[in-house]
């Protein structure tokens, strides 16, 4: 009975907790995005200090190449959307034509005339429409939400950085004396379990690119290194984003005027990469860094997306990680780490196991 009420006390207190971060929302998400970021670049800045170089100049150093980083991507989606949009009168003479026969297949398969359907697009946008005023200015408020986020996530990520040992120690004089050595353990784990899952995240989404932009050019895609980065880039969106990416790839085929074998070009390239994503880029770069169970790794997403929206998606996977390795050290919360974790494999069954056995060997 103790037992069940004390199960019942922590749902309680996971209910309050989620709660709670659905109305800081706008609080907390630059502040736990520059968190995980800085979890990143600990690495770095402690190499950096190894050097000889104070903290202060270290967490600078980190923050820039983060920058350096963001802006590269940036730039190179930049360039290749300047050439795309070079082709928007051909993009929108083309649009007309599918909707024109859009209209047709309507007509002929419900009956509604091409003047009805516009009477009914007319009607929805009069209904549901926003004026142009209000769009401009929700757009702008929009924008200027994100680029004042942005900037507090980089002097967060320069706060964090450079208080590390602050924080880490205002942790540890939280729980008693008996407990320093666990704790401790807790925080390097977290730290690391957020730092090795980002880093092999990241040189996933660049080897996409790679088998991306081979991919599209091979079938014979426009701007094929335009989707390509586009797709890389969305893969920080976990299930999501690369059958977003896909979609707009097939989306501008479409309307650049390919034809169906383009079209199952693109979805065979797409199908291909996630095989080779699934099966072999993910458990020899990413790893099972997260070792969390697909039915919990897909909740946590789900519950990201309802609570703190794409950022939430984003964070989901090392977020939950780190909860994991905070029950698995809790007594009292271990069974909750049980039940969210993977299940034991035995060491060296297959083809991956083998090739990562022979890495480590090297």
């Amino acid at each position: 009975m103790a037992k069940l009420q004390r199960s019942v006390l922590v749902l309680l207190f996971l209910f309050l907790i989620f709660a709670g971060m659905y109305f800081a929302k706008e609080f907390l998400v630059p502040i736990v995005i520059s968190g995980v970021f800085a979890m990143l670049f600990i690495g770095i800045s402690n190499y950096l200090e190894s050097k000889g170089i104070n903290r202060a100049l270290s967490a600078l150093i980190s923050v820039f190449i983060l920058l350096a980083s963001v802006s590269v991507i940036l730039i190179l989606l930049s360039m290749q959307l300047s050439e795309f949009a070079g082709k928007v009168d051909m993009m929108k003479q083309r649009i007309g034509i599918i909707l024109v026969d859009l209209k047709r297949w309507v007509h002929q398969t419900v009956g509604l005339s091409m003047k009805q359907q516009d009477e009914l697009l007319k009607q929805q946008q009069t209904s549901g429409g926003v004026e142009g005023g209000s769009m401009v200015a929700t757009i702008a408020s929009s924008a200027m939400g994100v680029l004042v986020n942005a900037v507090l996530g980089v002097v967060y990520m320069y706060l964090f950085l450079f208080y590390r040992s602050h924080i880490k120690k205002f942790i540890l004089k939280l729980v008693p004396d008996s407990e320093l050595k666990n704790t401790e353990d807790i925080v390097h784990q977290s730290g690391d379990v957020a730092r090795k899952y980002l880093s092999g995240l990241s040189l996933m989404i660049v080897m996409l690119w790679i088998m991306y932009g081979i991919g599209f050019s091979i079938v014979g895609v426009e701007n094929a290194i335009f989707f390509a980065i586009l797709c890389g880039v969305l893969e920080i969106v976990p299930f999501v984003g690369n059958i977003t990416g896909t979609s707009l790839t097939v989306l501008a085929v479409l309307v650049q005027g390919g034809d169906g074998g383009m079209v199952v070009g693109v979805l065979s390239t797409y199908f291909v990469i996630q095989f080779v994503q699934t099966y072999i880029l993910e458990p020899l770069v990413v790893g099972e860094q997260v070792s969390i169970n697909p039915l919990f790794t897909i909740m946590a997403i789900v519950l990201g997306e309802m609570v703190w929206g794409v950022p939430g998606m984003i964070l989901a996977i090392p977020l939950i990680g780190i909860v994991k390795i905070i029950c698995d050290n809790v007594p009292d919360l271990k069974p909750y780490g049980f039940l969210i974790g993977s299940q034991s494999r035995k060491q060296n069954t297959g083809v991956i196991d083998k090739l990562k056995g022979f890495f480590s060997k090297k």
